[in-house]
């Protein structure tokens, strides 16, 4: 927002930004009215994998685009740099591409050279004041998203069966094993920020699902190495069943470790990969990405497709508007949804029976 031109103007909006501060500090059940400790910025932070990272939205910090092999891939386009909140001073990004549970938690492994994000959120509230986290994380751990979407490209490819059969053998099994984990990465995220000296209501914890990237409505022109080499039956499989049970599994997750939950399972519907046609500036995810100078390189080689099929620049700006309604309401959970207008907005409707549907699927 531009400066204010006449102090009248000024002072209203300094007022406007204390009470939007202490509403979402209130939001987040702060039992003290100045919030999170410390005297540094009020921030908000987000860990976990490529959807946060901001993989596939350009504009990665140098540091992390290949440099003494970090490839968290951090995109000065992720959601965080797009979250506008009234009284946050600083964002930052921890999340890592590629990551899993076990690269969050506290004594877990490094991911592309950087330690545990848990532990390097509790350095970080030492010297910001954390007022939210917002967690993406488990789909690169038991169901193994990415290693499905290059076995459904491969059946396509290969002319082969739909891959939805082979899948669907133990995806049961892999979403119910991916509970406790997403669950335990969460309580280590509380434990880094108590080891701060934050209590929970000094913050808003919250965890993020995944949009689906794909749809069976796309153009048979584009069912290629161009732009989404898919069988439409799995194309359907992964936009109504594999995305949807994810979230599901991840609500559960969240219950358990009393975090809040964005559900995105319906955020990308309309604008997912190939979706634009010839106007691709209209989608939010990116199509089949290949970087074709990393072909020559022997470092870059293995990094030459991983933008594909992830949100794009457009797409984390809408998710960021998105999660910012969040954060300033008092909802356990929301969703999401495409409005009329092509746009994301926040919605509760049908909350209530997401919930007894993950309850069914993954009980306590």
């Amino acid at each position: 927002m531009a400066r204010a031109r006449y102090w009248l103007l000024g002072a209203l909006a300094g007022v406007a930004g204390v009470i939007g501060t202490a509403l979402f500090l209130e939001v987040g059940g702060a039992t003290d009215p100045s919030g999170p400790p410390g005297n540094g910025p009020l921030t908000v932070v987000t860990l976990g994998d490529s959807t946060t990272s901001g993989e596939g939205a350009g504009d990665y910090a140098p540091e992390t685009d290949g440099v003494r092999g970090n490839w968290c891939h951090r995109s000065g386009n992720a959601l965080v740099n797009r979250i506008d909140v009234p009284g946050v001073e600083a964002k930052v990004n921890l999340a890592c591409s590629g990551a899993a549970t076990e690269d969050v938690t506290l004594d877990g492994t490094a991911q592309w050279t950087e330690p545990s994000q848990a532990r390097r959120l509790t350095e970080l509230a030492r010297t910001h004041r954390v007022a939210a986290v917002l967690v993406a994380v488990g789909a690169n751990d038991d169901p193994r998203f990415s290693r499905l979407m290059s076995d459904c490209l491969n059946a396509r490819l290969k002319l082969a069966t739909p891959c939805r059969g082979e899948i669907e053998r133990d995806w049961r099994q892999r979403l119910d094993a991916v509970v406790p984990k997403v669950a335990r990465a969460l309580a280590d995220v509380r434990r880094a920020l108590a080891d701060a000296g934050y209590r929970d209501g000094d913050y808003q914890l919250v965890q993020l699902s995944y949009a689906s990237p794909l749809t069976p409505d796309i153009p048979e022109e584009l069912r290629n190495l161009s732009g989404c080499p898919f069988l439409t039956e799995d194309l359907a499989w992964i936009r109504d069943h594999a995305v949807p049970d994810l979230s599901a599994a991840l609500r559960t997750a969240a219950d358990r470790a009393d975090a809040r939950f964005l559900d995105l399972s319906r955020a990308g519907h309309g604008h997912e990969a190939c979706t634009g046609g010839e106007h691709p500036e209209h989608e939010w995810f990116t199509r089949l990405t290949l970087d074709w100078d990393g072909f020559a390189d022997a470092e870059r080689v293995e990094h030459a497709s991983v933008e594909s099929f992830h949100p794009n620049a457009a797409g984390h700006e809408q998710v960021a508007g998105c999660v910012g309604l969040f954060l300033g309401t008092a909802e356990r959970e929301a969703a999401c949804v495409p409005g009329e207008d092509g746009a994301l907005h926040l919605s509760t409707e049908g909350a209530d029976a997401a919930r007894r549907g993950a309850d069914a699927a993954h009980p306590r």
